[in-house]
């Protein structure tokens, strides 16, 4: 069982520190416990009660009306506003409340569910990858351990392989080929995966090496088989890599093909670009890119 100090309750929930213990006082929504020398915290059950109830007040219940219910019709109104309404911040909420109890069922129920109701693209934009900027938040403030980000990255990589595994061999007669990799060092996959299946939904060939790849493998591999496009990302610092060289070896070796760039490292990144080189700083770039290749003889609109 976890347990919170009220800062990680804020930083959680949203609900400010001095409005919870008014609410505890007024309404006794919760019964905080109290440590061996007096410091109040918070257990699981608290975080999920308080999770449900900043839901129903954000959607517009006053906390006289919330303090009147029972749990289970805390929970209901919760499912009835989650299943109805497109206010994706309910389900980053239900997804933290998953996360921090290690809920594996409930988290792939709750992937499962989103990915029927708005698909798996719109899933990973408005949800997941929302949810995992939270994650990487909570982090930082020391409120969830590296554990919960790995058990939740586990799950959601393995919904995307299997939509990947759906669209292999399912190529368009005007079909392009991508190569996809990440550099030495770059470890967070996640982003790539789901280029791989946005580019794959559409058609195209991928060629996936995924994460770590040695610039110098990569040219033995490919030197006389250049693909059309080749994707990389940069998502962690990384001080010891020369990003200009980086990308001027890219374009030295594959002169035929167009390269593009994305993650915040070369987004942010002062680099000399050439005609070939593009950056791509959000998904739906990426997405508007690969639609217009449907189009047969179409001029692709490259982002600078």
């Amino acid at each position: 069982m976890g347990t919170f100090s009220i800062k990680d309750i804020e930083a959680l929930t949203g609900i400010k520190c001095h409005t919870l213990r008014i609410w505890e006082q007024r309404y006794g929504i919760v019964v905080p416990k109290r440590s061996d020398t007096n410091i109040r915290y918070y257990d699981d059950h608290d975080l999920k009660t308080l999770l449900n109830i900043s839901v129903l007040n954000d959607n517009g219940i006053k906390i006289s009306e919330i303090a009147k219910l029972t749990s289970d019709e805390i929970s209901e109104k919760v499912l009835e506003i989650s299943q109805l309404g497109t206010e994706f911040k309910i389900h980053i909420r239900s997804f933290v409340s998953a996360m921090l109890s290690f809920d594996e069922t409930g988290f792939h129920k709750l992937m499962n569910t989103y990915i029927l109701q708005f698909g798996i693209e719109d899933t990973f934009l408005k949800i997941v990858f929302p949810f995992l900027q939270e994650v990487g938040l909570l982090w930082q403030v020391g409120t969830i351990q590296p554990s919960h980000e790995h058990f939740v990255s586990n799950i959601i990589k393995q919904k995307l392989y299997v939509a990947i595994d759906g669209q292999v061999g399912k190529f368009s007669n005007n079909r392009k080929r991508f190569l996809l990799f990440l550099p030495e060092s770059e470890k967070h996959s996640l982003g790539l995966l789901f280029a791989n299946f946005l580019i794959r939904s559409r058609g195209h060939e991928v060629l996936y090496l995924g994460q770590e790849v040695p610039l110098i493998d990569l040219r033995d591999a490919f030197e006389k088989d250049n693909p059309d496009f080749i994707l990389t990302m940069m998502t962690i610092p990384q001080p010891d890599l020369d990003k200009q060289s980086f990308v001027d070896f890219l374009t030295e070796n594959w002169p035929n093909s167009e390269i593009l760039l994305t993650g915040p490292q070369f987004i942010h990144a002062g680099l000399t670009l050439g005609s070939s080189v593009h950056k791509i700083s959000q998904f739906s770039e990426l997405i508007k890119l690969v639609n217009s290749m449907e189009l047969p003889d179409a001029k692709h609109n490259l982002i600078s």
